[in-house]
């Protein structure tokens, strides 16, 4: 089994133009990869909340969660890692 990294999207496009989304941090406000807990592609890895809006980080395969990087309150940056899988 190949062990997989769940990375921190880039941001949208838009946030850059109208920013109206992207006001204040972007902060972790739900985790659900709990290492150990099988994780189905697109399940919800982590829920992101801004100032205007939360979003839901999928998981890109199917896999168990190895090890998770990030926790409630936490302040992200694209590219940053989340957590790990072991591919299924």
């Amino acid at each position: 089994m190949a062990r997989v990294e769940i990375r921190m999207p880039m941001f949208p496009e838009c946030w850059k133009s109208c920013g109206n989304c992207a006001q204040g941090e972007v902060l972790v406000s739900e985790v659900n990869a709990i290492a150990g807990r099988k994780l189905n592609v697109d399940d919800c890895v982590i829920v992101l909340e801004t100032g205007k809006v939360a979003l839901d980080i999928p998981s890109p395969q199917t896999g168990t969660v190895v090890e998770v990087l990030v926790k409630v309150g936490d302040k992200l940056v694209a590219g940053q890692l989340l957590c790990t899988l072991e591919a299924e």
